[in-house]
């Protein structure tokens, strides 16, 4: 999910894309991941993706709210209570202050930060979707 869209000229990351094979082979050890955290009382969800549904709307707003942030373009994905940040800030220190905050986001269980300074394509760290072809006159 985007939460910030400041740099328009920033590498939009390739979303996760599953066959139906994939899914079906996935489908147990998604079924199972976070099970024992559940039956030890440690976890509230009996799985670890059922907390991702509520995190990234929380991480998205927290982001917007907070406005330290409304300069960069960053795209958020959440898998098993871990929060990947994708995307372009202004500066290390705007990158690192995003992951600390993400942090912060009730149920977030880790950050992966693959922000990058600026809009630069080359050396992005994350999968980059397709260049959309433009349209004459656009």
């Amino acid at each position: 999910m985007q939460v910030t869209q400041a740099l328009p000229q920033c590498p939009v990351p390739q979303g996760p894309l599953y066959t139906a094979d994939e899914v079906r082979e996935l489908a147990h050890t998604r079924a199972q991941h976070g099970g024992s955290c559940y039956r030890v009382g440690r976890c509230r969800l009996p799985n670890s993706y059922l907390y991702d549904a509520e995190i990234i709307p929380r991480v998205q707003l927290y982001l917007r709210e907070d406005g330290r942030f409304a300069d960069t373009s960053v795209w958020v994905l959440g898998e098993r209570r871990l929060v990947t940040l994708m995307g372009c800030v202004q500066s290390a220190e705007q990158a690192q202050a995003m992951e600390k905050a993400v942090a912060l986001v009730d149920d977030v269980m880790g950050v992966v930060n693959l922000l990058q300074v600026g809009t630069a394509r080359e050396g992005v760290r994350y999968p980059v979707a397709p260049q959309q072809a433009r349209l004459p006159g656009r």
